[in-house]
């Protein structure tokens, strides 16, 4: 499976499953991302951190470390 990380700029995918502990599972799951959801990536820092998201028709920016926690298909 791949992570939420892995996707390219203008691709979709669905999360089916968040990795991680406690309180940074619980902040993930806090801003929207929850299985069974979809993910849009818009665009990512010059740099590539953070990574911009479009999730639940808003958007939101995400570190590449907690990108990496986030399964998807």
């Amino acid at each position: 499976m791949n992570t939420l990380r892995q996707i390219k700029i203008g691709q979709t995918a669905k999360v089916a499953k968040l990795h991680g502990e406690g309180a940074v599972k619980r902040r993930i799951m806090d801003m929207g991302i929850t299985k069974g959801v979809e993910v849009y990536v818009r665009k990512a820092a010059p740099l590539g951190d953070p990574i911009e998201v479009t999730v639940r028709g808003y958007e939101l920016s995400l570190r590449r470390a907690d990108a990496e926690m986030i399964e998807v298909e």
